[in-house]
């Protein structure tokens, strides 16, 4: 028994949210791609727009942990021992005239994601399977869903997606409270909810079969087509994708207005919905720039100074330097096959990587029939496998390293250009050592706070843009930066501290440095501390750091000078304990 889908019309504001779906009701080529935090409502409005099509429309919820047989289709394993064999369809066939919807899509393999896309866009899915072929019809209007913070959808894989919408619970209290009195009503009395808002969900209904009635009739103009095209260039959009996504959209909204051919009006209205997730402007960049350096002023006259004759407050000077060429070593991270790189990430059933071969189980997580039945044969020249028989799929690890840098830019690092030395080992490391399964995070310390300037993503570029424009200026805020990086640690994460260990600003009003120390103790991590201190004056506060956190220790000079060596990092140690 499922349970009822909470009415779609009932949705509390959400206005770009409901109009994607909307337009993907009506051409189910316009897959929709839902950003936000956590508990804004992208799960229950997916859910929701399945009780608008055309019946029977199934939801189908693609679990992260889905094998290629469930996703794809497999033999049919009961038919085939009976001397049947037959295929079994997938979710992508299930999913036909309805709606799949892929929580957590950025978390799912991506060999999964790639055979998920291609059928989205053709409405056909071909399974071959131990000989076997067979083809299934799969239109289905595809809906995934991400939290950020869990890391980036690769750029291949995002552009797949015609629209995209961020989502963000309502910062207006009186909304919020609106939804919270709805939703409580709907777990009341189900029946009477749904029945308050038949009429409601009548009408988009009948919205929507009218307008996928009228769809082929919906024309768009030579000049329309170039205006569009005009517009996406001037995004600088390379993808041939976001103009047809931008043709799509506008003739499907033409359709649900009732009109019978495009307009400026229907173009604008899905624009942002395309450029969302293909322009840095727009947001697809978890780059944040930092604030501009700041320039130095002239000081005026005590008497004439605008704190009315006390002394102005001095104004940090910041400086960018780029990165100087630095061979670093490569990072090889060795941690287990069940770490989640994501905090939602299942680490739960078998292994989602590509199957790399088999072997002999006697309770096989992932059942491989062809092996088993080629193994009963060979052993016993029939068809009845034994429990000696049973064979289980092997997959490659699929979990990737999360690097996160938390990168000490204060003022000491002005000092000799330090910094660009800090800036051209970290590119280094990156270039060397990131993986397409990995995502990089950045956290940036001086002044009197910790900044995130960069978002986890696996888009590498945008790792080393945050490198080029990040400034160097202020104090050293340690025990801030060391506080911010405990929200970003997942089991797959390895933690990069570049700093001089040189802390001068309280995080809670205490001693700079004991509530550095404080801080380490309470991440669990698997580190690396790089000592950017200078020979000629060391304090010596790295290496202690490093034993707190239970880190590797390198100086910068070491990282540097170690082109050729593989720095490994095992799986995470018991914590230091003490100073």
């Amino acid at each position: 028994m499922r349970p009822t889908a909470y009415p779609f019309s009932a949705i509390v504001g959400q206005s770009e949210m409901k109009l994607a779906l909307l337009l993907a009701a009506v051409d189910w080529r316009l897959g929709v791609l839902l950003r936000g935090d956590k508990g804004s409502g992208k799960t229950t409005t997916a859910r929701g727009l399945a009780a608008l099509l055309p019946a029977p429309a199934r939801f189908i919820n693609l679990p992260i942990g889905a094998t290629e047989d469930r996703l794809l289709g497999g033999l049919h394993l009961e038919r085939t021992l009976k001397g049947d064999p037959v295929l079994k369809p997938g979710l992508l066939a299930e999913a036909h005239g309805g709606v799949l919807y892929v929580d957590e899509v950025n978390l799912l393999p991506s060999h999964l994601g790639d055979a998920l896309l291609d059928t989205a866009v053709s409405g056909i899915h071909v399974v071959e399977r131990e000989g076997f072929s067979a083809t299934h019809s799969a239109e289905f209007v595809l809906l995934g869903s991400m939290n950020p913070e869990e890391g980036s959808l690769r750029p291949q894989l995002l552009d797949r997606f015609a629209l995209s919408v961020t989502v963000c619970a309502p910062p207006d209290p009186a909304e919020r409270q609106l939804v919270i009195e709805r939703r409580i009503a709907f777990e009341r009395d189900t029946v009477q909810f749904a029945s308050e808002w038949s009429q409601a969900q009548q009408a988009l209904q009948s919205q929507i079969a009218s307008a996928r009635a009228s769809l082929g009739c919906i024309t768009c103009s030579s000049d329309m087509m170039g205006h569009i095209s005009f517009t996406i260039c001037e995004h600088s959009v390379q993808s041939l994708r976001a103009d047809l996504a931008v043709v799509r959209a506008a003739i499907a909204y033409a359709a649900l207005t009732d009109d019978t051919c495009v307009e400026v009006q229907h173009v604008d209205a899905v624009l942002p919905l395309v450029l969302a997730h293909r322009t840095r402007a727009s947001g697809r960049s978890s780059f944040t720039p930092p604030p501009p350096p700041t320039q130095p002023q002239q000081s005026k006259p005590e008497s004439q100074s605008e704190t009315g004759g006390q002394e102005a407050p001095k104004r940090v000077h910041e400086r960018i330097f780029s990165p100087s060429e630095v061979k670093t070593p490569t990072l090889d991270s060795r941690f287990s096959a069940g770490a989640k790189r994501g905090d939602s990430a299942s680490a739960d059933g078998c292994d989602c990587g590509p199957i790399i071969g088999t072997r002999q189980s006697d309770f096989p997580v992932e059942f491989d029939l062809r092996a088993t039945l080629s193994h009963a044969l060979r052993e016993t020249g029939g068809l009845q496998p034994r429990v000696e028989d049973l064979h289980e799929r092997v997959r490659k690890p699929r979990t990737g390293t999360r690097y996160l840098f938390v990168i000490d830019s204060s003022g000491s690092h002005a000092a000799q250009q330090r910094m660009r030395l800090v800036k051209g080992a970290i590119s280094s490391l990156l270039t060397r050592s990131f993986k397409r399964e990995d995502e990089v995070a950045m956290i940036v310390f001086r002044g009197t706070s910790a900044q995130v300037i960069l978002e986890p993503t696996q888009v590498l570029p945008d790792a080393l843009a945050a490198l080029e424009y990040l400034p160097t200026g202020g104090r050293t805020p340690l025990a801030a930066a060391l506080d911010r990086a405990r929200g970003y640690l997942t089991p797959a994460t390895l933690l990069i501290l570049l700093t001089d260990g040189r802390a001068n600003i309280p995080l809670h009003g205490g001693d700079p440095w004991q509530e550095t120390l404080d801080a380490a103790q309470l991440m669990s991590c698997n580190a690396i501390v790089v000592d950017t201190e200078t020979a000629a004056q060391r304090l010596g506060q790295c290496e202690e750091l490093a034993k707190m956190l239970g880190a590797r220790y390198l100086s910068l000079e070491e990282l540097a000078q170690s082109e050729n060596v593989l720095i490994a990092v095992e799986p995470l140690k018991p914590l230091a304990q003490g100073a």
